[in-house]
């Protein structure tokens, strides 16, 4: 047997009110894709709070220091692999700045995974962008490297877009 539609109903003179079948009728509008309340949110779609931005910059603070560490290691590879002959690859698995970067980067992965659990990715990747002006900052800090105006520059410039496109959320 087919359900009768509300324009049958119409037609038999169904006193029921429009709603539920049972007749009740609907507390909240209704999505149409999901068929849940408006005001329910879905999985994965939190809204944004201190503790996910947090988080978010938790995880790319941190594989910025994974990168530098690894850098770091691979630098003091490289010169020792240079002095004694020996192969890159035997010193960088063996080097504990690489070894310890990679356990950071790890972490950074695992958080970045709490933080895609808790945020829509288009407000998560953006924060990525912070990660190269961690990675300036650091590699001429702790590394010693040198940049040039036109590297603040173009950073600056990727912090700039960052920040339009998370206080332009709607």
């Amino acid at each position: 047997m087919s359900k009768s539609s509300d324009a049958d109903a119409a037609l038999r003179g169904d006193t029921r009110p429009a709603g539920q079948p049972d007749g009740r009728p609907e507390l909240a509008p209704r999505n149409h894709s999901t068929g849940r309340p408006e005001h329910e949110r879905t999985r994965g779609r939190r809204g944004v709070t201190i503790a996910s931005i947090g988080l978010v910059l938790f995880a790319v603070i941190s594989a910025a220091t994974a990168q530098v560490m690894l850098k770091h290691g691979m630098q003091i590879a490289t010169s020792r692999a240079a002095q004694s002959g020996g192969s890159l690859a035997l010193r960088a698995a063996t080097s504990p700045w690489v070894l310890l970067g990679l356990v950071v980067f790890g972490v950074s992965a695992i958080a970045w995974l709490a933080a895609l659990s808790r945020l829509p990715l288009s407000v998560a990747y953006p924060f990525n962008a912070l990660g190269y002006l961690v990675i300036l900052i650091a590699s001429i800090l702790v590394l010693h490297e040198r940049a040039n105006v036109l590297t603040w520059v173009g950073s600056l410039l990727v912090v700039s877009g960052l920040l339009i496109v998370v206080l332009s959320r709607p």
